[in-house]
């Protein structure tokens, strides 16, 4: 579950295991699906949320590989997009489930 780490204290992370954006990725040389959808759908504008949004998405799309657009909202209702790329990142999760499907055997 994508908490804020701003608001959570040292001894809540104590044994827990902890991914921040870099970590999603397969690797230092390659984007993860996710990353890869925001760039091509062109979503940050500011980029302050991006690092929560990511995060949340890859969160959705590890538990729901195809979510509606309900789930897409209800995911992300903890990221405040003050630019209101809203759109556009629906549109980016939908992307990111698209090629993560297509890339499996």
């Amino acid at each position: 579950i994508p908490v804020r780490s701003c608001l959570t204290a040292v001894k809540q992370a104590e044994d827990k295991e902890i991914t921040t954006i870099e970590g999603i990725a397969p690797n230092e040389n390659e984007l993860h699906v996710i990353q890869q959808a925001w760039i091509d759908e062109q979503i940050p504008q500011c980029g302050y949320c991006q690092s929560g949004q990511i995060v949340a998405a890859h969160a959705l799309l590890s538990n729901n590989t195809t979510p509606t657009d309900e789930d897409i909202d209800l995911a992300m209702s903890g990221n405040v997009c003050r630019c209101g790329t809203y759109p556009r990142v629906r549109k980016g999760i939908k992307r990111a489930a698209s090629t993560d499907r297509n890339s499996k055997p």
